[in-house]
């Protein structure tokens, strides 16, 4: 049976404007224990920022936190998948662009992201990805 992105997605992703500060997205990720938040305009898809993202691409380069808006610190070449699109297609996008994580569009909306764990808990729930994904985080 296929399996369809919607089918293990995340609903709903924590979206953000580009011109957020840096610090407000760190704590958007602290509070909320993302990995990954959307940068729209409006409802439109304009980038993702990791928490990798704010470290390496706006925090090691120096400035205000404050001041920085992720802006400069998302990933531009976004790919995305459809809910509908299977997800055996969505991992191998994952593959070929070596991402972790998609934003998933519908009619040019963001309405969910599908990650490497996801797909790693759905398809092999006893491999170490899917054991770390499942687990509860260390606060």
């Amino acid at each position: 049976m296929t399996q369809h992105v919607s089918d293990i997605m995340t609903s709903a992703p924590v979206t953000v404007e580009p011109q957020t500060s840096v610090t407000a997205v760190a704590r958007i990720t602290r509070d909320q224990d993302l990995g990954a938040v959307l940068v729209t305009d409006g409802d439109e898809p304009r980038g993702l920022v990791t928490d990798r993202d704010l470290v390496v691409s706006s925090l090691a380069e120096g400035g205000d936190p404050e001041q920085t808006t992720v802006a400069g610190a998302r990933s531009d070449d976004l790919v995305t998948v459809t809910p509908e699109d299977d997800l055996d297609h969505a991992i191998e996008l994952m593959r070929e662009h070596d991402v972790r994580r998609l934003p998933v569009v519908d009619h040019g909306h963001a309405v969910g992201i599908v990650s490497l764990g996801d797909t790693a808990m759905e398809r092999d729930p006893g491999s170490a990805l899917g054991d770390i994904s499942v687990a509860r985080p260390n606060t």
